[in-house]
């Protein structure tokens, strides 16, 4: 491994996040939609589960949760094993802001995907599994 890998890595890997939350759809930040799509995918959850989910502090987790409320995205349920704890569960409006986010997203890749030959697009199909072992948490 060369000593530039991790830092080119990292930087190409942010410069393709940062485009993908260009392509976001509204006035939607990207903690604020890693949060909702948490809650879609895991189904409802108290705000200190999504807060250990998303590995940020409660206090913001709260902050996160009353913008994404305001908005209609995500509605509060009291639970119903412990009445003391609120869950959040994405609305249909939610569910909608991130399925056009994600086509907005993926024709986004395709569009630059197809600018690649056949080749390239094979290598960076057989890349996947190794990026998809990076993001995993060292045990």
């Amino acid at each position: 491994m060369t000593a530039s890998l991790p830092s080119q890595l990292r930087l190409v890997v942010m410069r393709l996040a940062r485009r993908l939350r260009q392509e976001a759809v509204g006035a939607i930040t990207a903690s604020q939609l890693s949060a909702l799509s948490t809650v879609e995918w895991r189904g409802p959850l108290s705000l200190g589960e999504l807060a250990d989910i998303e590995r940020i502090a409660p206090p913001s987790m709260t902050r996160i949760a009353a913008r994404l409320e305001e908005r209609g995205w995500v509605e509060r349920t009291v639970d119903a094993a412990d009445r003391r704890v609120a869950r959040l569960a994405i609305t249909d409006e939610g569910r909608s802001l991130i399925m056009e986010t994600r086509t907005r997203r993926d024709a986004y890749l395709a569009r630059r995907l197809r600018a690649l030959s056949a080749e390239e697009r094979e290598i960076l199909a057989q890349a996947l599994p190794l990026l998809e072992r990076l993001t995993r948490d060292e045990d």
